[in-house]
C-alpha cells in the first residue's frame, strides 16, 4: 500500500494542476504537507500540430507533468491514462478515484469546479464530478465497493474539498505571493502547451492572480470554493 498523503490533487489533464493550483501546491509543500497528483488523461489531443501522433504526445505530456510536479515538490504523480476528451461518469471511473483516495488517504482533495457556468472543458466537469462523488459517499462507505475492501483498501473520510475555477462561489483565497515564481517554473515545464507565448500567458495569469487577491492583504492569490466533507 502507498504511503499516506496530506493532499491529493485530481485533474483531467497534465498542466491543469499547475495552471489551477500550482502556487498553492508549492505553498503547502513548503508548509511540510505531502502532496500527490492523480491525472485522469494524458492530454494526447492537446495540440494543433497535425504531424504529432497522439501516443507520442501522451508520453511528452506525462514527462512534462512529472517534471512540473518535481518543481513544485509533489511526491508522486499517478496517471490513470483514460483517453483525452472521453471521460465519462461511470461506476468504473468512480471506483478508480475511490481506490486512489483509499490508497493515499488524504485530508484534503483539490479538483476543478464541475459547476462552472458556460464554457468549461467537458473532461474537467466529468473528472471533478466523479471525484466529488468518490469523496462522498463512496470512499467513506465500506460497502460501496466490497472488492476494494477485500483488496485491503479500507474506507477513508476526506476532511475537505477545495474546488478551483469556482469564480461564482469563492470562499477561500490562497496566498501565492511567495510561490508565484515556483508556479511559473512548473508551468514552463509544459513546453508542448505554453510554446512561444509564455510571456503573454504569464501576464494574463498574473492579472488573474492579482484579481483573486483583491480584498486581502497579499498581492497574488489562487481562489477556491472550500467545503467540508460530510
Amino acid at each position: 500500500m502507498a504511503q499516506q498523503a496530506d493532499i491529493m490533487v485530481v485533474a483531467a489533464h497534465p498542466d491543469d494542476p499547475e495552471f489551477g493550483v500550482g502556487g498553492t501546491v508549492a505553498r503547502l509543500v513548503q508548509q511540510g504537507k505531502s502532496v500527490v497528483y492523480v491525472v485522469c488523461t494524458s492530454g494526447e489531443k492537446g495540440t494543433s500540430d497535425r504531424t504529432m501522433k497522439p501516443e507520442v504526445l501522451a508520453k511528452i505530456r506525462e514527462q512534462e507533468e512529472t517534471a512540473a510536479a518535481k518543481v513544485l515538490g509533489v511526491r508522486e504523480v499517478v496517471f490513470l491514462r483514460h483517453l483525452d476528451q472521453t471521460l465519462e461518469d461511470t461506476p468504473e471511473f468512480r471506483k478508480e478515484i475511490v481506490r486512489v483516495i483509499r490508497m493515499f488517504r488524504p485530508e484534503i482533495v483539490l479538483t476543478t469546479n464541475p459547476y462552472r457556468r458556460y464554457l468549461w472543458h467537458r473532461d474537467h466537469r466529468i473528472a471533478a464530478q466523479v471525484t466529488l462523488d468518490a469523496v462522498y459517499p463512496f470512499a467513506r462507505d465500506y460497502l460501496a465497493y466490497p472488492d476494494l475492501l477485500e483488496q485491503g483498501f479500507e474506507p477513508h473520510k476526506v476532511q475537505e474539498v477545495w474546488l478551483w475555477g469556482a469564480e461564482d462561489d469563492i470562499n477561500f483565497r490562497s496566498d501565492i505571493t511567495e510561490t508565484w515564481d515556483i508556479k511559473l517554473a512548473a508551468l514552463r515545464c509544459h513546453k508542448s502547451q505554453v510554446g512561444q507565448n509564455f510571456a503573454q500567458m504569464e501576464a494574463r495569469l498574473r492579472q488573474r492572480a492579482e484579481n483573486m487577491a483583491q480584498g486581502t492583504d497579499f498581492k497574488l492569490a489562487e481562489a477556491f470554493h472550500r467545503a467540508e466533507s460530510m
